[in-house]
């Protein structure tokens, strides 16, 4: 008898809950419909391809700036903390090569441009950029206190992340052209990281030549 009576119980309360849940759903209630706006909902954005190659490029322009002007700020402000510069030798540098070059004058041109720039956005979050530089009086003074000229054209790939908001070089590659002519296309001022180390712009120039 108890037995009976406990299982009678479990059925009205199952059907209690079923009633109760029922009525809490308003009218016309589609579960469906619900998750697929919240899914739209979370979607990003449109990227702005337009905008992010204006800051790329105005970023590329502050590079080339700060190899002219010595302008330390500038390299610190592009170039992320664990950049990976790649040397056409195939050795590699880091963010303090490229500043202590510019901090101490090591690295001096006249002039630094790109030319045949194309910037590829990736998503909103990253993007890479090829072209090619031309310096001009480009010299390099080593530790030992030579001064040699830099190569001056080369061609470059700059991979750029934004983090936190803010878009910055993670990786950088260079290759230094031997038979360099003429290009039509037109020329952009900016630079890549590479040649902020003198192994990126002449090949003759031993490896970590900007460590002390």
């Amino acid at each position: 008898m108890k037995r009976t009576f406990s299982y009678a119980a479990s059925i009205v309360a199952c059907a209690f809950a079923i009633f109760t849940f029922s009525g809490c759903q308003p009218a016309g209630y589609d579960a469906n419909r619900v998750a697929t706006e919240n899914v739209n909902s979370q979607k990003e954005k449109p990227v702005d391809t337009a905008a992010i190659e204006k800051e790329l490029l105005q970023l590329e322009h502050d590079w080339a700036t700060a190899a002219v002007t010595h302008n330390v700020d500038s390299v610190r402000r592009v170039e992320a903390d664990d950049i990976v510069v790649t040397y056409p030798d195939g050795t590699t540098g880091t963010k303090a090569d490229d500043v202590k070059d510019i901090e101490t004058g090591a690295l001096t041109a006249e002039d630094w441009e790109l030319t045949d720039v194309k910037v590829r956005v990736l998503d909103a979050d990253a993007a890479v950029i090829t072209g090619r530089g031309i310096i001009k009086n480009g010299k390099y003074k080593g530790p030992d206190g030579r001064v040699q000229a830099l190569k001056p054209e080369y061609r470059f790939t700059d991979v750029f992340a934004r983090r936190n908001g803010q878009w910055q070089a993670v990786a950088s590659q260079a290759t230094t052209i031997t038979n360099p002519t003429p290009t039509p296309s037109p020329t952009v001022r900016a630079s890549p990281s590479p040649q902020l180390s003198p192994a990126a712009a002449s090949p003759t120039v031993p490896a970590k030549t900007t460590t002390p």
